[in-house]
């Protein structure tokens, strides 16, 4: 075990946050943390990081063990960006500045002094030591490599901490975290700012990671990709299923059945001893003369049952946002029309030849990385902003209805109440009432907006949206900040949704689930795929591998490789592209007569370029940029094979050669 919670309890002022915690991670495991938005997720993390502490209970962390937390408020100070990605380094830098001053010290240092000279060499070589085993001569690569597998260019990398955005701070901040590795990693929601290729790279970093990972996450993709174990935190107790989220789903269905099972069982029972316990009081007090032993044997019954352990009812279905999304009127046939749009600023091209048709009741979902232009062609459909080529058009009879990708507003002091009933024009009680669909109860209503926090502020949006029965819906990163089951009532509403919805999202689940039409943005080329994410992904994957293996055989393959046709030789010499193959041999001679016409000389040059091209692919999968590009290795991986194997036949064909 490396970490350990007993019995922990914790409040925040009067309000209790955890009642009874008890769990066991173990060393090496990968843990997703899930719950409902405020059940205490964030608190628990705090208190394993020891940031804070337990009002009661104990909590346990292998003596010597490194914690890292990825916080929500990143701190820099005047620090570029890669400064603070190197101050995950700081002790293996300090060790390399010692370095260079020992190499000044002993170049100026004069002949006669032996004694000080062997003392700093001494030194030298046991720094030196120290340096390489902690990796010290691949710091630059490694957070090279890191910061370009979570999107952070380098343009970014010079900029100063302070002047980043939120998202590109918590971006910088995760790039830190990972770099450090700790024994026990904490994050908090690592993939809210990260695009696909982003949050594919983390995945694969945590799959790999040799440490401890205890993950909060509403994203149900990473969660089934990463974590072998899911803790749930409800009515501040913990739960844990050995399993990734598709499991825990299955296997909380059943343990609340059985629980609902054995409570109603449970039930039957209280209440025929509760009926025995009255029948016997009964005829104690009715008997004539008087009978004690009615009485004795009825309060010997309900210490029984007093004592006995009572089987809490389990919820079997819990509240959830009451998100019905319907339309007042339906647009015509076609609801949107892209023509050849594109955008540029200045030189920067977003995207061009943006053309598609988008129907009455079709789903669309745009993807692409962050700053690829998804939001911008949002802003164009919706008519705040001009195309730079191209038009857009929107169908007849269409309302739109668009949820912004926007933070709340720090400075509004209107209660949620006020500004819903100025957003959706209702009178207070109707209005409440509406607003208790979006879990806003009591006295949630006269929160202020500017205190929300992000779930909260999208379930209010999604509220007043509701209410405007638009027929074309455009959401802009919808699921971020919202839990689990916010996000699956969501995913039920467009469901029964009849009218057309286009959406951007990096929800992955959401996607496959939701929407049967993708747009993608990349390289600033605009593409349509019709199917589902997974279908998408599937064909993407094929594409890829497929244009890597023409560009690495052009990159790898000499004029005269074994797996080319020589222009040197006869028509009839020439041999399959890939590897000898009698069946594709394009020869019409028997084996026997190509055996014979090849010398000793020609297999010993066609042995040497084989055994070059091996050398050049060894040398390419050994680049540290492809150390975390599993696909390109593949591939590479998959060539070197078949060129050993076409090494190990011109053996056999060379020594045939020399007996003959």
């Amino acid at each position: 075990m490396i970490i350990q919670c007993q019995n922990v309890q914790k409040y925040h002022g009067a309000q209790e946050v955890l009642s009874d915690i008890t769990l066991a991670v173990r060393q090496g495991e990968k843990v997703g943390l899930i719950g409902r938005n405020g059940c205490g997720k964030t608190t628990l993390l705090r208190l394993l990081s020891g940031e804070d502490a337990p009002d009661s209970g104990q909590i346990a962390i292998r003596k010597g063990c490194t914690v890292g937390l990825l916080a929500q408020n990143q701190e820099g100070g005047s620090d570029t960006v890669y400064a603070v990605l190197q101050r995950s380094f700081a002790e293996p830098l300090a060790w390399q500045r010692r370095l260079r001053e020992l190499e000044q010290e002993m170049a100026a240092m004069n002949a006669g002094a032996e004694d000080r000279w062997n003392g700093l060499l001494r030194e030298y070589g046991s720094l030196q030591e120290k340096f390489e085993a902690a990796g010290g001569y691949e710091i630059e690569a490694e957070i090279q490599r890191v910061a370009s597998g979570l999107g952070i260019g380098s343009e970014l990398l010079g900029r100063p901490f302070a002047s980043l955005s939120g998202g590109e701070k918590t971006k910088a901040g995760l790039a830190a975290l990972l770099l450090r590795r700790p024994d026990v990693l904490l994050l908090d929601e690592p993939t809210n700012h990260l695009d696909m290729a982003a949050i594919e790279w983390l995945e694969q970093f945590l799959r790999d990671y040799a440490g401890t990972v205890v993950v909060i996450s509403h994203d149900r993709y990473f969660l089934d990709a990463v974590v072998t174990k899911v803790i749930e935190i409800e009515d501040g107790e913990a739960v844990v299923y050995h399993t990734n989220y598709t499991g825990f789903q299955k296997e909380k269905e059943a343990r609340l059945l059985q629980q609902f099972a054995d409570y109603q069982e449970q039930q039957k029972k209280i209440k025929k001893v509760q009926e025995s316990i009255k029948r016997l009081i009964e005829w104690g007090n009715n008997a004539n003369p008087p009978n004690p032993s009615f009485h004795r044997r009825a309060a010997s019954m309900q210490k029984a049952l007093d004592r006995m352990v009572k089987i809490k009812r389990p919820v079997l279905e819990r509240k959830s946002m009451d998100l019905q999304l319907e339309q007042q009127d339906r647009s015509g046939s076609r609801a949107l029309i892209l023509d050849g749009v594109g955008k540029a600023y200045g030189e920067r091209v977003l995207f061009s030849g943006a053309e598609d048709v988008l129907r009455y009741g079709e789903t669309a979902a745009l993807i692409g990385g962050n700053g690829a232009g998804k939001s911008t062609l949002l802003r164009i459909i919706l008519g705040l902003e001009q195309p730079g080529a191209g038009s857009c058009t929107l169908g007849a009879r269409v309302t739109v209805g668009y949820l912004a990708q926007e933070a709340v507003p720090e400075d509004a002091g209107l209660s949620v109440l006020k500004y819903f009933r100025e957003e959706a024009g209702m009178e207070e009680g109707e209005a409440r009432g509406q607003l208790a669909r979006f879990l806003f109860y009591g006295s949630d209503v006269f929160k202020s907006i500017g205190g929300l926090s992000g779930g909260e502020w999208t379930r209010l949006r999604f509220a007043i949206l509701m209410h405007r029965r638009p027929n074309l819906l455009i959401l802009d990163e919808p699921t971020n900040h919202l839990d689990i089951d916010s996000r699956e009532a969501l995913e039920e509403a467009l469901e029964e949704f009849l009218g057309t919805v286009l959406a951007v999202s990096h929800d992955r689940y959401f996607i496959n689930r939701c929407f049967g039409k993708i747009w993608t943005i990349e390289d600033g080329k605009f593409s349509v795929f019709s199917g589902s994410y997974e279908y998408y992904k599937e064909k993407r994957a094929e594409k890829e591998a497929r244009e890597r293996r023409s560009s690495d055989s052009e990159e790898y393959e000499p004029q005269a490789s074994p797996g080319k046709a020589s222009s040197s030789l006869p028509a009839g010499n020439a041999r399959s592209q890939e590897r000898p193959r009698p069946e594709r041999s394009r020869s019409a001679q028997p084996r026997e007569a190509l055996r014979e016409a090849r010398s000793t000389a020609y297999w010993e040059k066609e042995i040497a370029e084989a055994e070059n091209r091996l050398r050049v692919i060894d040398t390419a999968m050994l680049d540290p940029v492809l150390a975390s590009d599993a696909a390109r290795l593949s591939v590479l991986h998959g060539e070197r094979e078949q060129v050993q194997q076409t090494l190990d036949a011109m053996y056999k064909e060379w020594l045939g050669s020399m007996q003959q």
